[in-house]
């Protein structure tokens, strides 16, 4: 059952509340790895630099399935066409997009070690539509050595 958290929306005063769904740690992770997410996603959700594009790339689709909005944000980079300093503004748009979606299923196509690309496909139902999409995301490191989100692109764009 997805439980309920007060966060700052519009300054300390104005707090908008919002749904974030809630897994046991010892729960099957969310990004299809197989693993229990206390061992998979968390670490990185709690503040541990994700090791790799891929393990980065895992921990943001999970972070969507999970609501944890604060993280997609803090793990994009700057230059991407999607980045907003607004960052209360961008947490309210990206809010209702996990609230609506179903997460359900996140298959590697391509993930090279040394690579700065993963390619996958994520099934989604958003609104109980299909809503599911392949992309090829790249990420590149930020000045303090962590892996962020910089673009994605779709087969029919490559």
């Amino acid at each position: 059952m997805p439980q309920k958290a007060k966060v700052s929306c519009c300054g300390k005063d104005n707090k908008k509340e919002i749904v974030v769904k809630k897994i046991d740690r010892f729960s099957p992770c969310p990004c299809d790895s197989q693993i229990a997410y206390h061992k998979c996603c968390r670490p990185y959700h709690l503040g541990e630099a994700a090791p790799t594009p891929l393990a980065l790339m895992r921990s943001r689709y999970c972070a969507y399935a999970l609501g944890l909005v604060d993280y997609v944000i803090k793990t994009t980079d700057p230059a991407n066409k999607s980045y907003t300093k607004d960052t209360a503004a961008w947490r309210l748009d990206l809010m209702p997009f996990c609230q609506q979606t179903s997460f359900d299923g996140l298959k590697i196509v391509e993930a090279e070690e040394g690579s700065d690309t993963v390619t996958f496909t994520a099934c989604l139902r958003h609104s109980q539509a299909d809503a599911s999409f392949s992309e090829r995301s790249t990420f590149r490191r930020s000045a303090d050595g962590r892996w962020l989100y910089l673009s994605g692109t779709t087969p029919a764009d490559d």
